[in-house]
């Protein structure tokens, strides 16, 4: 076998397996992102949750700070119906009094029912957390399951990018472009056995001069309709 063609068949080996690890360690994404996805929406939903808590806060703060002006409007206009002298003044003093008042009411009991918004908002942001909480405990044993598998073939892809690189090395830079651009196309592989006559990739009939050459390992050969390396199916 022409050595630089027995080089080029070892790195592809390798390489074959390289792809297959990688192949197995993007086979575990899927799961992880159905994961992911189901934390993501109950998270959305816990955070929302909370969201609604701090808005019922804010709004039951405001009616508070409402109320609170109300009350010392109210009280100015009682300290000045005390000095009034005039009817028609105390008369206006009183509408406006029982206006407030009516008026103070409304904001008051509105502030209760703020109350009551506040608790079920708090309510409904415990139950999220405590369901987020849930679901993580639930999915704990496989990510850890994933986390562990994803490390073992990290360490295996490791290992076989490093034999990889260490069979390249037996090529001339040359060759190493050469082999690596074939592989950037569309063909899986950079190299393809010729079988009854034709590309191993493609089935383009190869002349019968090139033929002859691919058969006796005078050099390596290439696809004209592909561009694949070509090698005799016996090896």
């Amino acid at each position: 076998m022409h050595a630089e063609l027995k080089t080029l068949l070892n790195l592809q080996e390798k390489d074959k397996i390289v792809m297959a690890l990688e192949a197995e360690r993007k086979a575990l994404e899927p799961e992880l992102e159905e994961l992911n996805g189901k934390l993501s929406a109950v998270e959305e939903t816990a955070a929302a949750a909370q969201v609604r808590v701090e808005e019922a806060d804010e709004r039951r703060g405001e009616l508070e700070a409402k109320i609170e002006g109300y009350r010392i409007m109210q009280e100015r206009r009682r300290q000045k119906l005390e000095w009034v002298r005039g009817a028609k003044e105390a008369s206006n003093l009183m509408a406006e009094l029982d206006l407030a008042r009516s008026v103070l009411a409304k904001e008051e009991s509105e502030w209760v029912r703020s109350a009551d918004r506040v608790q079920e908002a708090q309510r409904n942001a415990e139950e999220a957390a405590a369901a987020l909480e849930e679901l993580k405990a639930e999915q704990a044993p496989k990510r850890e399951e994933i986390a562990a598998k994803q490390v073992e073939s990290d360490d295996k892809l490791q290992a076989a990018g490093a034999e990889r690189d260490e069979a390249a090395r037996g090529l001339d830079a040359a060759m190493q472009e050469r082999y690596s651009r074939i592989r950037r196309g569309r063909a899986p592989l950079a190299l393809y056995p010729l079988r009854n006559g034709a590309c191993g990739h493609c089935f383009t009939s190869v002349p019968l001069h090139r033929r002859q050459k691919i058969l006796t390992s005078e050099g390596i050969e290439s696809c004209e309709a592909c561009g694949v390396l070509i090698y005799p199916e016996d090896e």
